[in-house]
C-alpha cells in the first residue's frame, strides 16, 4: 500500500511540477520541469533521509554524547524489531521530532534540542516510540518525498510570482508561458500541495500513535507528551520550511493561523482520545 502511495505522490506532485513548467515556458517550460521533477523523484527515493535532515539543520549526535538517548531508541528499535536508526538533534528550542528515511535499514530519527528539555523520560520514550513506528510502517520515504516536491513547488511559485511582476511570459506567443496562467499556477500549485500533504499525513499519524503506543508498552507517555508538544508549540516558533512541516510528530507551525487552516496533522485532543483507547 505504501508503494501504490509513493507511486501516486510522485505522480501528483511531478504533474505540478510539469504544469508550472509550462505557465513559465511553455512547452519548453514543460518538458524542463519534467526532466526536474524526474530527477527528484530519484534523489529524493535513494537521499530521502538526507534531504530531511538538510531541510530541518539537524546534526549528527554520538553515542558518547547522548547515552540515554542511544539505550532508550535501542531498547525500543528491538521491541519494534527494527535495526538501530541514526540519531540527529535539530538546534530548535520548540520540542519536536521526526523520522526519515527510504526504508529501516537506511533510517534516521532527529528529536530537536527543545524536546530533551521539555519531556519526562516515559514521555520522550512515547515520543521515540511513534517515530520509530512511522518506520515500522514504512511510511516515512512518503513524507520525505512530498516535503522535497511540495518545497520545489512552493520555490517555483515565488519564481512565477516575480516572473509575473516583471512581465515574464508572452501572450502572443503559443510557445511560451503565460502572465495570467503564471499568477494562476503561483497561487494555486503550493494550495494543491499542501492538500496533497493533508491526505496522507494524518492518517500516517493516527497509525503512528497505535503502534507507538504498543511500541512502548503504553500509551499514556505518549498522550502526555502530545499535549505538552501542542501547548509548547503555540509558544516557541520554529524556523523550518513549511513543505516540511508535515514531517513532525506535530505541526511546527500550530501558532500560524494559516498553518492551522491547512493543518497536516489531526487534532491534537483527538489523537489523545484515540490513544486512551489504545490496549497494549
Amino acid at each position: 500500500m505504501n508503494t501504490l502511495k509513493v507511486g501516486l505522490l510522485m505522480g501528483a506532485l511531478s504533474i505540478l511540477l510539469v504544469m508550472m513548467g509550462g505557465a513559465i515556458g511553455g512547452n519548453g517550460g514543460a518538458v524542463i520541469f519534467f526532466l526536474i521533477a524526474m530527477a527528484m523523484n530519484f534523489f529524493g527515493y535513494f537521499y530521502s533521509d538526507k534531504l530531511a535532515i538538510k531541510m530541518t539543520g539537524s546534526y549528527p549526535v554520538s553515542e558518547e554524547e547522548a547515552p540515554e538517548l542511544y539505550a532508550m531508541i535501542r531498547r525500543l528499535s528491538q521491541r519494534a524489531g527494527l535495526p538501530m536508526p541514526r540519531i540527529y538533534i535539530q538546534p530548535s528550542p520548540q520540542p519536536n521530532a521526526f523520522a526519515t528515511g527510504r526504508n529501516p535499514s537506511h533510517s534516521a530519527v532527529a528529536v530537536t534540542e527543545g524536546l530533551l528539555r521539555l519531556l519526562s523520560p516515559a514521555e520522550l520514550e512515547g515520543v521515540m516510540a511513534h517515530e520509530l513506528a512511522h518506520i515500522k510502517n514504512r511510511d516515512v520515504l512518503v513524507g520525505t518525498i512530498a516535503a522535497a516536491l511540495a518545497g520545489a513547488i512552493s520555490m517555483m511559485a515565488n519564481v512565477l510570482q516575480w516572473g509575473a511582476i516583471f512581465g515574464m511570459g508572452r501572450n502572443d506567443d503559443e510557445e511560451g508561458g503565460s502572465m495570467a496562467g503564471g499568477l494562476i499556477m503561483a497561487i494555486i500549485a503550493p494550495i494543491i500541495a499542501m492538500i496533497i500533504q493533508m491526505s496522507i499525513s494524518r492518517s500516517r499519524e493516527y497509525m503512528a500513535d497505535t503502534t507507538g503506543a504498543q511500541i512502548a508498552g503504553s500509551p499514556d507517555g505518549l498522550s502526555n507528551a502530545l499535549l505538552k508538544l501542542e501547548s509548547a508549540a503555540h509558544r516557541v516558533p520554529m524556523a523550518v520550511n513549511p513543505a516540511a512541516s508535515h514531517l513532525f510528530i506535530i505541526n511546527p507551525l500550530s501558532g500560524a493561523s494559516f498553518a492551522k487552516l491547512f493543518s497536516t496533522h489531526p487534532p491534537i485532543q483527538e489523537r489523545v482520545e484515540r490513544l486512551r483507547k489504545v490496549r497494549v
